[in-house]
């Protein structure tokens, strides 16, 4: 008696998956009612070249590992570096930080520089006047 139950079940089951199939697979013939937008204003978007006084400069040591990237952009320089592990540091111990932060340069001196210009306003200096004769 217990079979016939199950059997009764299991065909009602079937039946009501067989009528929700049928159900949906009606209401998925009919396509929705599409509406026909009308054309708005066009985008105010500006679109720069990029800047062209950025410069990139890699050094790399003689495997072709980079050591340095040297970013000039503007009226700004950084420089940034990757970070080494210290000596048999492994991830997670306190000499292996992984934040290496980006090192701007401030100010830079060149004295070779200062040394040539001192050169040429010595050569541009003028001949003293002739004395007056009385």
């Amino acid at each position: 008696m217990r079979t016939t139950q199950a059997w009764r079940f299991a065909i009602a089951t079937i039946a009501t998956i067989a009528f929700q199939a049928i159900t949906q697979a009606a209401s998925a013939q009919q396509p929705p009612q599409l509406e026909k937008l009308e054309e708005g204003e066009a985008p105010a978007v500006t679109i720069r070249k990029p800047d062209q006084k950025s410069r990139i400069e890699e050094k790399r040591a003689p495997g072709g590992k980079v050591t340095e990237v040297k970013v000039t952009s503007g009226g700004g320089t950084y420089v940034v570096k990757p970070n080494d592990q210290a000596g048999s540091a492994q991830p997670g111990d306190l000499q292996s930080n992984t934040i290496r932060p980006a090192q701007w340069l401030v100010k830079e001196f060149d004295l070779s520089r200062q040394e040539k210009e001192q050169q040429e306003e010595a050569a541009n200096v003028p001949p003293p006047a002739p004395p007056a004769k009385k």
